[in-house]
C-alpha cells in the first residue's frame, strides 16, 4: 500500500478571492498562492512602466514590528546599515548577515513615529522582507528579545501590502489617501487614517522612489479589498507577478533563492546601498569590511544586455571572449522598454567593467552580451 502524499496548503493573501474574481491565473511561490497574470502580461507591464499606474499584491512579503527603548542598539548589532541615522518617518535598505558575512535576508527598514512621550518615548521599526526570508529574519531577531528592552511582533498575517507604481501613481494615491500621503518624498513613510473605514484605520504609506512614482501601502487585512478597489477605481490596473518579474530585473533587484542565498557574502550581491561602512561593529562586519578595504570580491552580481531578443536560461554559463568560463546567469527576461533580452548574473571580478563583452552559452550557441551597470532602466526601484 502506498503512503498518501501530503498536499502543501498554500497561504492565501487577504485579496485571494478578489484576484480570482478578476480572472487571475494563480501560481505558487514560496508557499503562497499569487496572481501570475490577469490575462495580458504586456498590458500589465505597460501600466506600471509606460501608461499610467499598476497595483500589485505583495502581501506574501514578511512584515515585522520591532520596538523597545533598546531597539536601535540591538538592530544596529544585527544588520548592515546604520539605524542611528534613520530618522522618524523614513526608510533604508539593509541586510541581515551571519557571522561569516553571508546573507540571511535582505530587508527594508522603516522607522515609524516613535511611540510614547518624553522619557518614555521609544522607537518602532517596520521591517519588510521577502517571503523566502521571512522566517529567517524573524528568528534572527527573536533570538535576542530576552536580552533587553527589544520586542518583535510578526504582523504578516494581520496586514496586507499593496504596491502602486507608475507615472500616475501619485494621482491615484492622492485620490484615495489624500494630499499628505501623495506628497511624501522618496525614502519617506508616514501613517495616515484611511477615511473610508469606520472608524478610520491606520495605513502606512511608503514612498519607494521608482522611475516615475511608487508607493507601498501596509494596511489591516480586513480593509485590503476596500483599499484595492478604491485604488482601481482611481485608475490603477491590477498587475500579476509575470509583469512584476520583468520590472524587477529591469530594476536590477535580486531576489533570495534565485539571485542570492546563504552562500553569498553580502558584498557579492547588488545590495551596495544596504551596507554602512562607518557604523561600527555588527554581526559579520569584520568580513564585509575586510573585503572592501583589503581587496575585493572574487565575483559579483551584475547586469548583462544582449543585442536583441534571445533565448537564454537561468544557470547558463558566461564565458569571456577567449573562451574562459567567468560566470553564470541567475535571472533573465525580455525587456519591452529596452527591446532586448537582459539578465542578472555573477561574473568574476576582472570582467565587471561596464561594456565588457562576454558570451553566454545557450545550447550550441554563444550569444554576445555586454556587461551593464544596474539598474538597466535608470531610476527603477520597486
Amino acid at each position: 500500500m502506498t503512503e498518501p502524499i501530503e498536499r502543501q496548503v498554500l497561504i492565501k493573501s487577504p485579496l485571494h478571492s478578489l484576484h480570482q474574481q478578476l480572472g487571475a491565473t494563480m501560481i505558487e511561490r514560496d508557499g503562497w498562492s499569487l496572481p501570475e497574470s490577469y490575462g495580458d502580461v504586456l498590458f500589465e507591464y505597460a501600466a506600471m512602466r509606460e501608461r499610467g499606474c499598476g497595483i500589485i499584491d505583495l502581501s506574501n512579503r514578511g512584515r515585522m514590528l520591532v520596538s523597545g527603548s533598546e531597539a536601535v542598539q540591538f538592530l544596529n548589532g544585527l544588520i548592515t546599515n546604520d539605524m542611528k541615522t534613520l530618522a522618524e518617518n523614513t526608510w533604508m535598505p539593509a541586510a541581515f548577515p551571519n557571522v561569516h558575512g553571508r546573507l540571511i535576508a535582505s530587508v527594508r527598514v522603516i522607522r515609524l513615529k516613535d511611540e510614547g512621550e518624553g522619557k518614555k518615548a521609544g522607537p518602532i521599526f517596520l521591517i519588510d522582507t521577502e517571503a523566502a526570508t521571512h522566517e529567517r529574519a524573524l528568528k534572527t531577531i527573536e533570538r535576542f528579545t530576552l536580552a533587553g528592552d527589544f520586542r518583535v511582533a510578526d504582523i504578516t498575517g494581520q496586514t496586507a501590502l499593496l504596491s502602486i507604481q507608475g507615472r500616475m501613481a501619485t494621482d491615484v494615491v492622492r485620490a484615495v489617501l489624500g494630499d499628505e500621503a501623495a506628497s511624501i518624498a522618496s525614502n519617506q513613510a508616514i501613517q495616515i487614517a484611511f477615511q473610508q473605514s469606520e472608524p478610520p484605520a491606520r495605513v502606512t504609506v511608503i514612498r519607494t522612489d521608482s522611475a516615475a512614482a511608487g508607493f507601498h501601502l501596509v494596511a489591516p487585512s480586513d480593509l485590503a479589498g476596500v483599499i484595492w478597489e478604491a485604488l482601481v477605481s482611481a485608475g490603477a490596473r491590477p498587475v500579476g507577478y509575470d509583469a512584476f518579474e520583468i520590472l524587477r530585473i529591469e530594476a536590477g533587484q535580486p531576489i533570495y533563492g534565485v539571485d542570492m542565498d546563504e552562500t553569498n557574502v553580502i558584498s557579492e550581491t547588488a545590495l551596495d546601498d544596504a551596507v554602512s561602512y562607518t557604523k561600527g561593529c555588527y554581526v559579520g562586519q569584520e568580513i564585509i569590511a575586510r573585503i572592501k578595504y583589503r581587496g575585493h570580491v572574487a565575483k559579483k552580481l551584475t547586469g548583462l544586455t544582449f543585442e536583441q531578443a534571445v533565448k537564454v536560461e537561468a544557470g547558463a554559463a558566461i564565458n569571456s571572449t577567449d573562451g574562459k568560463e567567468v560566470g553564470r546567469i541567475t535571472s533573465k527576461t525580455y525587456s519591452p522598454h529596452l527591446g532586448r533580452t537582459i539578465a542578472l548574473g555573477y561574473l568574476k571580478y576582472d570582467y565587471l567593467g561596464s561594456d565588457t563583452s562576454v558570451k553566454v552559452i545557450a545550447g550550441d550557441e554563444e550569444l554576445l552580451a555586454q556587461v551593464t551597470q544596474l539598474p538597466f532602466v535608470r531610476g527603477s526601484s520597486l
